[in-house]
């Protein structure tokens, strides 16, 4: 939900599958036989991350990960695992597309959390659902606008995949490739949580209360306010360097009242490289 979702526009928002749908999302294109610009149908290879992440909207705690995993590229008609999802795509025309994917994110507990001392650990999260995106057409450099409805529901993978309710993050995309071989892309989104996500997040039960941290009973709602950037360029044919910063804000939402915010704004970003190993000599075919 609102921890690290690097699948997000490269950087939409939840960990292992985001993070190699951003190594994923910053690899370079290649020339098809026809003279039009298509990626490899496959690819295989690792990354290298180093990430420093707000623990939760409202955290004032950050958490720094650092991973080295292999990652796995498949960019098939229906079958995808790429920069933008981990699952089927169901639709696709020039306008909409409709996919059923899945994101991650790290957990925390209250050895490093000091606002949830004592509490149930923040698990390692997988959401999985339905998204749809509409493209809104061409936008300044040769850039491209996009907005995505992803609806997912969360489930706690450190607790036999527990159930712990649904997050929707509607957002707003820009993105574009310079002529220097950068790519740049761009996101604003809000974050919104049922009843029973919130309460996982920001709720204080009775026997969690104590003389600093009273009881508190969450509400669905506004989680956050988010902007993302991210930035990604080719080293030569088989290396890619790759960033992200996102700023969360939790002014206005529904728990903004809860003990365990202590913040009102945050900032997570990661910094990472990717080596790709083997590649098909077969071209993905959109």
């Amino acid at each position: 939900m609102g921890r690290i979702n690097i699948m997000s526009g490269g950087v939409s928002s939840r960990l292992v599958a985001g993070v190699f749908l951003a190594v994923a999302g910053s690899m370079p294109v290649h020339a098809t036989e026809a003279g039009r610009v298509g990626p490899p149908l496959w690819e295989v290879g690792a990354f290298a991350l180093g990430v420093t992440q707000q623990a939760y909207p409202g955290s004032d705690t950050q958490l720094k990960r650092a991973l080295a995993l292999p990652y796995v590229v498949y960019r098939g008609q229906w079958l995808r695992a790429d920069q933008e999802t981990v699952g089927l795509r169901a639709l696709k025309t020039e306008r909409v597309e409709l996919d059923l994917g899945l994101a991650g994110s790290f957990g925390g507990g209250g050895d490093e959390i000091e606002a949830r001392d004592g509490m149930r650990e923040l698990g390692t999260l997988v959401e999985l659902g339905p998204r749809l995106k509409l493209a809104l057409g061409a936008g300044p450099g040769g850039g491209r606008w996009r907005a995505d409805f992803p609806l997912r529901g969360v489930f706690d993978l450190s607790d036999r995949g527990s159930y712990r309710g649904l997050a929707f993050e509607p957002r707003l995309l820009f993105e574009r490739r310079s002529a220097g071989g950068w790519r740049y892309g761009t996101s604003l989104s809000v974050i919104v949580a049922d009843r029973r996500l919130a309460e996982d997040f920001y709720g204080v039960g009775p026997q969690d209360a104590t003389p600093w941290r009273p009881a508190y009973v969450a509400r669905g709602g506004l989680v956050a306010t988010r902007l993302s950037l991210s930035a990604s360029r080719s080293l030569g044919r088989d290396w890619q360097l790759f960033g992200f910063a996102r700023l969360e804000s939790v002014q206005g939402a529904a728990n903004e009242a809860s003990p365990l915010v202590r913040k009102k704004g945050g900032v997570s970003a990661g910094l990472g490289v990717a080596y790709t190993w083997r590649r098909s000599q077969a071209q993905a075919r959109d």
